[in-house]
């Protein structure tokens, strides 16, 4: 039993489907995917935008095939990623094959939308052949026709239905290797979708909120529906859908994985949202903290406080913590326990070493005990 267990997420229970490398499903930790939105026939273009979302911290990167040109660029991709590729294929069965052939680890693809049963069988010896996992991606916006007439609009037992016929395609070719996700623009029918979908079946989920729109427009109903599929346990991968780079897709993810408990990278600040009673200006701090620390993968927690009404409470709880004083001179607390004190114009580089001292620190002692473990 959790000595918190408020804070416990109890993830529903999957079978594991392998990405390339990358396991998703069973009791992996969540992944976290984007799409890249260059030209993929442009593979330098495409290359450069997979290792910016790479040095972002993403688990898979997604790139859309829908033409030879794109097929025939993908093996300089794959090659050049560190991370697995998944191929974005939409109602041409020759192109999934050629994906298969160029090395992507994993096909998003609907069956029932590439024609005859020869064409969906070839596909599937293409992805065994070549040790693909695919992808049902069912979307509100391009439900098939029957399941519009019968329903009347989209909703979340059409996009069920969908999600489970394409299914069954697969399962009647004895092709196991597959996650679903039954994607919508509007949060509330995404969300019951999932909900229903994991219920009905035990494949890994792919989740997320389709369209979601700009940076904050997008994080805000992205964190409104993936929080509330996370916090339910349902999501065994995402992808936080944004007008933006895709980059910014993978950081809100980790965030929304970070504030759940599920995943840990890089620093967690956390600050307040300052008042009259600051005793420094907390926001433009907070602003060039998070920016000179956006290289540090190591998790760790650092508190950034106006004042001391809240500060030395808050740096109880993490591993740096810095709570505004009189007179200019600041609080450092290390473990929660007041460490030294410091003048205004020090404050960001100062905290940065410290987090980066305090990193290193974090790294050695994980790397001797896993010598120490490996002996």
């Amino acid at each position: 039993m959790s000595i918190r267990p408020y804070r416990d997420v109890v993830r529903r229970k999957s079978r594991r489907v392998m990405v390339g490398n990358v396991p998703v499903g069973g009791d992996s930790p969540i992944t976290v995917q984007t799409m890249t939105n260059t030209l993929t026939a442009d593979a330098a273009a495409t290359i450069a935008q997979i290792r910016r979302c790479e040095e972002a911290g993403v688990d898979i990167v997604r790139v859309s095939c829908p033409d030879e040109e794109s097929t025939r660029a993908l093996p300089a991709i794959v090659k050049a990623s560190r991370v697995p590729i998944v191929a974005d294929i939409h109602f041409h069965y020759k192109r999934a094959i050629e994906a298969a052939d160029a090395g992507a680890a994993c096909l998003r693809i609907n069956p029932g939308n590439i024609g005859s049963a020869e064409r969906v069988r070839e596909v599937v010896k293409a992805a065994r052949d070549h040790g693909c996992s695919m992808r049902i991606g069912v979307n509100a916006g391009s439900l098939e026709k029957d399941l519009l007439e019968k329903y009347g609009e989209p909703c979340p037992e059409a996009m069920v239905e969908s999600a489970l016929d394409h299914a069954r395609i697969l399962q009647d070719h004895d092709f196991h290797d597959f996650k679903i996700s039954v994607k919508a623009s509007d949060v509330f029918l995404a969300v019951a979708a999932y909900q229903q979908l994991a219920d009905a079946c035990d494949y890994p989920l792919h989740i997320g909120v389709t369209e979601a729109g700009g940076l904050r427009t997008g994080t805000v109903k992205s964190s409104i529906g993936l929080g509330a599929l996370l916090w339910a346990g349902i999501g065994d991968t995402i992808r936080v859908s944004l007008s933006a780079e895709p980059e910014e897709e993978v950081r809100v993810g980790f965030e929304l994985l970070k504030a759940l408990n599920l995943r840990h990278r890089g620093v967690n600040i956390i600050s307040c949202p300052s008042c009259a009673r600051q005793q420094y200006d907390v926001i433009r701090t907070v602003e060039a903290l998070e920016k000179r620390v956006a290289h540090i993968t190591t998790p760790m927690t650092v508190s950034v406080i106006g004042c001391v009404v809240n500060g030395p409470g808050e740096a109880r709880e993490t591993d740096i913590g810095f709570t505004g004083g009189g007179n200019g001179t600041h609080q450092v607390y290390v473990a929660g326990v007041p460490h030294h004190r410091l003048k205004d114009a020090d404050i960001v580089e100062h905290l940065a070493t410290m987090i980066e001292r305090k990193a290193a620190e974090i790294e050695a002692a994980k790397s001797s005990a896993d010598k120490v473990a490996a002996e």
